[in-house]
């Protein structure tokens, strides 16, 4: 019985981490590879572990695994968060097909400040809206 569980957990942690490759391939900007990439790899990494943990059936090898569930599960999330920061920061833009841009007007690129609302001087803000010239075909 703990085999069949074994094969399942395993199978489908690979099959997240399969499913976050893909993602990362197939995703239009960093921001969307950035979430499809950490949600689906951690979910995959953590499933394969608890499948590593069954296996061993050892308190050792469980301890192990579980900590670096945990360790995966608070820095992943953090990490994609302050990339995908960065990434706004820098001006990298955004698919053309994004519907709202949450940030759009508050943060001042002279400054570095982010605001809570818009701010009234788009000189200093970064525009991530997509021209025409920016698309590569």
């Amino acid at each position: 019985m703990s085999s069949i569980i074994i094969v399942i957990l395993i199978t489908l942690g690979t099959l997240f981490v399969l499913l976050s490759a893909i993602g990362l391939v197939r995703m239009p900007d960093t921001y969307m590879r950035i979430s499809v990439n950490t949600k689906a790899a951690t979910l995959g990494v953590g499933l394969i572990l608890v499948g590593t943990a069954v296996f061993f059936n050892d308190l050792s090898t469980t301890s192990r695994a579980l900590v670096i569930i945990l360790f995966v599960f608070l820095t992943a999330p953090v990490s994609a968060h302050l990339i995908g920061r960065a990434s706004y920061f820098m001006g990298v833009k955004l698919w053309k097909g994004s519907v709202m841009d949450d940030l759009r007007g508050k943060y001042q690129r002279n400054s570095h400040v982010l605001k809570s609302e818009i701010d009234d001087t788009p000189q200093n803000n970064i525009d991530h809206t997509r021209n025409e010239d920016d698309i590569v075909k």
